[in-house]
């Protein structure tokens, strides 16, 4: 079964000045670009197609709204409700009561490897004419609650399979096909720190394969580092050898840092965040951005720049001029999980070398975020800060959350897969347009 999703034209016009400031106008359509305080939005009425861009300088004062407390309610998925991508694609169910759907990546020979946090590595292979795999089978299992996983060394043949949960890297010898894993598991990390807030850890190497990196989110919401030593080594994306010798913080300052990628056209690393709480409904943006070496993207101390966040007002101000603005900022409290870049060929030229973003949901804002998968449009790797709402109807227009994207993956035939946490299924997504 499967349904072609209708793109809206509802939308705002941008300014000139704004439009001026795009940089990959080819990829985005003007009509439906909504820009400043259009741009943000209510989950519940996203439609596949929507341009979005917001700056900081959109961004309200500290406490403009009071803190919400809006958990999403997960509900069976209605018999009518499907999600909904822009005119040209078809959505199928490819997956469904697959557990607690997490990471999900592609080998080089095309199966589909998901992390299930309840504890073990699912494998799914083929694509049958009704886009459903053709068959499943558990890789390894009794793993706890994972969420990272890659294979090593790049290329076609892989060695292992990687993969991740609060405190450890791990990894399993592999070769292609394999539908089970024909070794115990190896520890590589054992000491990543796993108290508090933010327990998912994901794992990629680097273009050339000399460099594995591990994404550790903080333990807390704003706690200063300075005073607890439990953030030590968190809010970062750590630097590690590919046999799991420490070398160093990569990138600080990233308070969650869920989803990784390396863009192959350009060797940057890529992360997807989940960024602070408690300061208003549309503070702070989560974002999608490359990852400067070296860089300080702000948490605690600092937000979307120079903006101080007020519960640490004073600290470090020697900071201020070294915050890393990023490159793509995303509604708040969306909570940007897994990101893959577009290396197929199935989709529309406009769309390749893009990158797609799964929004899980958060709890910190009035009118829920997220429930969607984004498009970021790259033009020669690089972003403009413009998103599109691109897999939409994971709420229904009464506000009930039937879905939750986490991974995202590209197939080897060109499709692109979902992973839905919450109705536990994995989505396929084809093109079929002229």
């Amino acid at each position: 079964m499967h349904k072609v999703s209708c793109m809206s034209a509802g939308a705002l016009l941008v300014s000139a000045a704004g439009w001026m400031a795009i940089q990959a106008a080819d990829k985005v359509d003007a009509k439906s670009l909504r820009t400043g305080q259009a741009a943000f939005a209510d989950a519940k009425t996203l439609t596949p197609g929507t341009f979005r861009k917001i700056t900081p300088a959109d961004l309200p004062s500290p406490y403009a709204t009071k803190s919400s407390t809006n958990f999403p309610r997960v509900v069976p998925r209605p018999a009518d409700a499907w999600p909904k991508a822009p005119a040209g694609f078809k959505v199928e169910l490819y997956a469904e009561k697959v557990g607690t759907a997490r990471q999900i990546r592609t080998a080089p020979n095309g199966d589909f490897f998901m992390a299930d946090a309840s504890g073990q590595v699912v494998v799914f292979r083929g694509i049958t004419k009704d886009g459903k795999a053709e068959q499943t089978s558990v890789f390894a299992g009794g793993l706890g609650k994972i969420f990272g996983i890659n294979f090593y060394p790049n290329g076609a043949n892989p060695q292992w399979v990687y993969v991740s949960d609060p405190k450890s890297v791990m990894r399993f010898p592999y070769k292609n096909g394999d539908l089970k894993a024909s070794g115990p598991a190896q520890t590589l990390v054992s000491d990543l720190p796993a108290a508090g807030f933010h327990d998912t850890r994901d794992i990629v190497f680097s273009k050339d394969g000399q460099r594995m990196f591990v994404a550790v989110g903080s333990g807390s919401n704003v706690d200063d580092p300075d005073t607890h030593p439990g953030e030590k080594n968190r809010a970062a994306i750590l630097e590690y050898t590919p046999d799991g010798k420490f070398v160093k913080i990569y990138a600080s300052g990233i308070r969650n840092p869920v989803g990784l990628a390396v863009n192959q056209e350009t060797g940057e690393v890529w992360c997807s965040v989940n960024e602070r709480d408690e300061l208003g409904d549309n503070l702070v943006p989560d974002y999608v951005s490359s990852v400067k070496e070296g860089g300080f993207y702000g948490w605690p101390y600092f937000y979307m720049g120079g903006n101080p966040d007020p519960r640490l007002k004073g600290a470090h101000p020697e900071l201020k001029s070294k915050v890393i603005v990023p490159d793509v900022l995303i509604q708040p409290h969306s909570a940007s999980l897994g990101i893959t870049f577009y290396t197929g060929t199935q989709f529309p030229a406009e769309y390749r070398g893009d990158l797609f973003a799964a929004e899980h949901g958060s709890w910190n804002r009035a009118n829920s975020s997220g429930g969607e998968v984004i498009r970021v449009p790259l033009e020669k790797g690089k972003a403009s800060g413009v998103y599109q709402d691109f897999l939409t109807g994971f709420v229904t227009a009464d506000g009930k959350v039937w879905g939750r994207p986490v991974g995202v993956a590209v197939a080897k035939d060109g499709s692109m897969l979902v992973t839905d946490e919450g109705s536990k299924s994995i989505w396929r997504v084809s093109w079929v347009g002229k």
